[in-house]
């Protein structure tokens, strides 16, 4: 896919990884792009940047998600790609609060659930349209010192393998975004990204980059960081090599 004259929709776009990919969209030609983040003035300054449209929304609730879909589809036409980007981090283990897992599995999860619940039957209906969904490296691997976050990244890359399993046949196109550490709010005041910038802090832009090969050549895991895929391999052929290796990597960072 060529983002090139699409209606494109980011959420989470007022700064990090949506910032960068908005600005991106656009650059690549785009249409229209919508910077959608509970951020509202934050989404206007980045639509404001790139002529686009902001909308404020909390990607947990059901009703904005169905009013960003039936007004952008309404002013600005049919959605060619959703990018179901907003997501958040609680650290600790099973000891973190029930609000605290609770909210982050309505939005690391649920956001994504309730965008395919009403954008999957609009693009079926003409013929197809395009999921990106921002997971991280720690829905194929884990995130250590994060319960709640690896799992629901876990649960983000298998919804989205089941979208595209399940609806793949009818046109609808799906692919995961599974970075480790971006230079973002969510890495701000930790050293080099912490665990998870063992290879590196990756910059937005560079991230933005990857995006847009992955999306031309319709890749359903796009990964950022190639190093994953080793690991990934590593996992699968050894788990419990690799899970004693993972100890070893905690040990580092306690």
């Amino acid at each position: 896919m060529r983002v090139q004259g699409k209606t494109v929709v980011v959420t989470g776009g007022a700064s990090g990884i949506g910032r960068a990919l908005a600005r991106r969209f656009k650059a690549e030609g785009a249409k229209t792009v919508v910077v959608a983040d509970r951020d509202g003035d934050g989404a206007r300054t980045v639509a404001d940047e790139i002529s686009g449209v902001a909308h404020a929304i909390d990607v947990a609730s059901a009703e904005q998600i169905r009013e960003l879909v039936a007004q952008t589809e309404r002013e600005r036409g049919p959605i060619d790609l959703f990018c179901s980007n907003a997501g958040i981090l609680v650290l600790g283990g099973a000891e973190a609060t029930d609000e605290e897992w609770d909210r982050i599995w309505q939005i690391n999860v649920h956001s994504h659930v309730l965008a395919a619940r009403e954008l999957v039957p609009r693009m079926i209906a003409r013929g197809g349209g395009y999921l990106l969904n921002t997971a991280s490296a720690a829905g194929l691997l884990t995130q250590i010192g994060s319960a709640p976050y690896s799992v629901t990244k876990h649960a983000a890359v298998g919804f989205a393998e089941w979208l595209s399993i399940t609806h793949g046949h009818q046109g609808l196109k799906v692919s995961v975004l599974c970075p480790q550490a971006v230079r973002s709010a969510m890495t701000a005041g930790s050293d080099e990204g912490g665990v998870a910038g063992v290879d590196g802090l990756m910059e937005p832009e560079q991230l933005a980059d990857v995006v847009i090969s992955g999306l031309e050549s319709e890749q359903f895991l796009i990964l950022p960081h190639p190093e994953v895929r080793e690991y990934m391999r590593r996992k699968s052929s050894d788990y419990d090599r690799w899970i004693r290796g993972m100890r070893r990597l905690q040990e580092r960072f306690t």
